[in-house]
């Protein structure tokens, strides 16, 4: 059986991008469009010869356009098999004119709901219903029909229609269908996940099934070791689209690895914690903040994160919640660090740190997206959660001993939690003057990793006399916190929740330590 030579058209395009050279090299081919409300007026004013949908079906876009496709003359004309006397015969009785080709893509309903101020009546109008049905039409008529829904398409298929006299082959049609039931299936999906949202469960109950789209954005040059091959894949669900490139862009470097991807994602969720505030800096290796601080300038709050611990800096990756100015990049620049990531980069700083060739400079472009869920795999399955985007603020903090925290501890307790929640489980953290003072993480006991952070705040030669002291979790028994007051810890920050509660609590009274509870955990595996 040959390829059909298309001969009519029905285009409908909410994403305008390339349909009116498409269409403009369709008619030139001899292919009749028909059109409906935006795109038919989008091509009229391009001088392209398009009717109105109503030409086919002989009856009014009615209801502010909802009902204008669904109607036999444009499904019969989509599905009717070409090789089945049966079809073609009803087809003629009817007034039924083939369609050869759908160019349609769907309502933005995914950008509509990942509005922070989208109202559930603007989601609804946005949830597409003709577009669907004419796709799955065309698409299971594929034998018969060419059906487009992506704009990137465009070229191949008048390729292909010009070297053929007006056809498409078979696997074209086979490939174009398959995309057409990955689009309406995650569609689908989309809106039953905006719907749980505003039944209210979202928050109480995971979804029964989650469908996500990934496409390869840039590829690595290996994964975490050099035998393991890796790519970065932006993902696409209910909440929209996320790419490395919405957010951030290479200005200077090599390319980025896996581990590097990781790092940055690490060192962005940290400094977004100090978005607004005061000049911040953040340093990572391995994921794990090995120094912050805040302070009056940013060059002062560099100097302060780098002196929590000057060897791991080294090939480490820096965030700053400011634009980067010469003092700082001065600064910088005494060491080798793998990437730089800053909202700005201020005259003469680009040129200054781009003599070194390996450094990779990142602008960020903008803030990281709220909440959504976070993705974990396993060689069994997929693990799926909330990202842990909760904070605390002063009024949230529950003091349980009988000295109050003062305002400066209180300042530290809190720039100490914020920090703490992205450090690996388990996890103790010294915090003085808005500094990160010593940092133990990812030990397999909380004794361990704070016998760690005071020999790292030893080894910097940091003296913790007056810090405050945060945990991820817990306190399970009162000799961690014991360990922190012989440092000389005075204020303690940690969620509560222990059965032995009571015991940490009067081990802080007995070493008048202020200790308030956060009645929130942040474990990061």
């Amino acid at each position: 059986m040959s390829d059909p030579v298309i001969k009519r058209a029905l285009v409908s395009v909410s994403d305008k991008t390339g349909i009116v050279d498409f269409c403009r090299e369709l008619s030139s081919l001899g292919v009749e469009i028909f059109s409906t409300g935006g795109t038919l007026k989008a091509l009229q004013d391009a001088g392209i010869a398009a009717a109105s949908i109503s030409t086919i079906t002989g009856f009014p876009e009615i209801m502010d356009g909802r009902v204008k496709t669904l109607h036999p003359k444009i499904h019969g004309g989509l599905l009717a098999v070409r090789h089945n006397a049966d079809h073609v015969r009803q087809a003629e009785e009817n007034g039924i004119g083939f369609i050869d080709m759908v160019v349609v893509n769907l309502y933005p309903f995914e950008a509509t709901v990942a509005k922070p101020d989208v109202t559930f009546e603007d989601a609804i109008e946005n949830i597409d219903i003709g577009g669907p049905s004419m796709l799955r039409s065309a698409a299971k008529n594929n034998e018969s029909v060419t059906v487009l829904v992506d704009s990137g398409d465009y070229a191949q298929v008048l390729e292909e229609m010009r070297g053929t006299g007006g056809a498409t082959t078979r696997p074209t049609r086979l490939r174009l269908a398959r995309k057409v039931f990955e689009l309406t299936s995650r569609y689908d999906r989309a809106i039953a996940d905006y719907l749980v949202r505003a039944e209210g469960a979202a928050s109480e109950v995971a979804a029964d099934s989650i469908t996500v789209r990934l496409e390869k954005e840039l590829d690595m040059r290996y994964g975490e070791n050099p035998h393991q091959s890796a790519g970065f894949y932006k993902l696409t669900d209910s909440l929209g689209s996320r790419s490395f490139a919405a957010c951030f862009e290479k200005l200077h470097g090599k390319d980025l690895s896996y581990n590097n991807m990781l790092d940055i994602a690490a060192a962005a969720g940290i400094i977004e914690e100090f978005r607004g505030e005061d000049p911040s800096v953040v340093i990572v290796k391995h994921t794990n903040p090995c120094g912050a601080a805040q302070a009056s300038t940013l060059v002062d709050a560099y100097r302060r994160a780098f002196s929590t611990d000057t060897q791991a800096p080294f090939g480490g990756i820096i965030a700053f919640n400011r634009p980067l100015d010469m003092d700082t990049a001065t600064a910088v620049n005494e060491i080798f660090t793998e990437i730089l990531i800053a909202p700005a980069f201020e005259d003469g700083v680009l040129d200054l740190l781009m003599k070194k060739k390996d450094r990779r400079l990142v602008l960020q472009k903008q803030s990281l997206l709220k909440g959504g869920r976070e993705f974990k795999s396993t060689p069994f399955g997929m693990l799926v959660q909330e990202r842990d985007t909760k904070s605390v603020a002063k009024e949230d903090l529950k003091v349980v001993t009988k000295r109050q925290p003062t305002e400066a501890e209180l300042s530290n307790l809190l720039f100490a939690w914020k920090i703490c929640k992205h450090i690996k489980s388990n996890t103790i953290l010294y915090v003085k003057n808005r500094q990160t003072y010593g940092v133990g993480a990812g030990q397999m006991s909380r004794v361990d990793s704070s016998k760690i952070a005071r020999w790292k705040a030893s080894e910097a030669g940091l003296d913790l006399n007056g810090s405050v002291v945060a945990s991820d979790a817990f306190f399970p028994f009162a000799d961690g916190l014991l360990a922190a007051a012989e440092a000389g810890v005075t204020a303690v920050i940690q969620p509560g929740g222990s059965i032995r509660d009571n015991e940490v609590i009067e081990a802080a009274d007995e070493n008048n330590l202020s200790m308030v509870f956060t009645g929130m955990r942040h474990f990061k595996h």
